[in-house]
């Protein structure tokens, strides 16, 4: 009886003391848990920094550039399918900064359309670098189709098929948006064609985002390849009417397979345009005519 009691007055005395060790040790498991979780979020921010800077001092395999800034072939890493993407790397001494071109770079990233490059998403970095992310097209661009001399390329029904799909790209940024969107820079290097060779316009309204400089720089550049209209002298003064130079001119050189700035274009375009005009039928009296196909 003596043996029980003092067992007892011990299990007693210890309990509080076993109470307080147990709190003790599941306040410390559950701190320790979240100090885990805690630092694991902040290594997991820290890693997707560090990529994000890696992606913009080398995203990829460079498969343009121009003054402003290159363009990047990149995998997307992380996903189901692997997806390539297009990535544009802008200088930050070409660009605004980041809360100046914000409200444009909404606008230009939700236009949609079958012959429009969409933007998906915009990485603005932190020393004012930005990496614009496009969808990756394999087939290249028209100029290198026309250069490549592949035989797609001299097939009317073909030359048909992209001058309409650049027709109603370049109609849908002029009338078919609440506001309407210069293109600036419509020349055959910016026109991409997808797998099934349907055109796809890119850089529309890229000049809206670049600083004055940059603009000029990039108007200088696309009137040294003769698809700026001759009354146009600076970027702020593009307009639909010189878009639609700029359509001419792409147009011309898809018939004529020259380049703009070759000395044959001139005197090549009208014997193309009697050549081609003898396929159109009594109903598309114009290569332009934008009934769908």
């Amino acid at each position: 009886m003596e043996r029980h009691r003092r067992i007892e007055i011990v299990l007693g005395a210890i309990s509080p003391f076993l109470l307080l060790t147990l709190v003790y040790l599941l306040f410390y498991c559950c701190f320790r848990s979240g100090f885990a979780r805690r630092r694991s979020r902040r290594r997991a921010r820290r890693s997707a920094a560090a990529a994000a800077r890696r992606r913009a001092r080398a995203p990829g395999e460079v498969v343009g550039k121009s003054s402003y800034g290159t363009l990047y072939r990149a995998g997307l890493q992380g996903t189901a399918t692997g997806s390539v993407v297009l990535l544009r790397f802008v200088r930050p001494a070409c660009v605004g900064r980041t809360g100046e071109i914000m409200p444009t770079v909404r606008m230009l990233g939700s236009v949609r359309h079958p012959n429009l490059v969409p933007l998906r998403a915009l990485y603005a970095g932190p020393r004012g670098e930005k990496l614009f992310v496009h969808p990756f097209y394999a087939a290249g661009d028209l100029a290198r189709f026309f250069r490549d001399g592949v035989a797609e390329s001299q097939r009317w029904e073909i030359i048909r098929k992209l001058s309409l799909g650049i027709a109603r790209g370049l109609d849908h940024l002029h009338t078919g948006l609440p506001k309407p969107i210069i293109h600036g820079n419509l020349k055959t290097n910016n026109i991409l064609l997808d797998s099934d060779l349907q055109p796809r316009l890119s850089d529309f309204g890229l000049h809206l985002i670049l600083n004055p400089t940059s603009g000029q720089e990039m108007l200088e550049a696309s009137a040294a390849r003769c698809y700026k209209a001759p009354e146009l002298i600076k970027m702020k003064d593009a307009t639909k009417e010189s878009d639609i130079y700029s359509l001419g001119v792409v147009l011309l050189e898809m018939l004529t397979q020259k380049d703009p700035v070759s000395s044959d274009f001139l005197n090549s375009r009208i014997f193309a345009f009697q050549q081609h005009s003898k396929t159109w039928s009594s109903k598309e009296r114009s290569p332009m005519h934008l009934a769908p196909s």
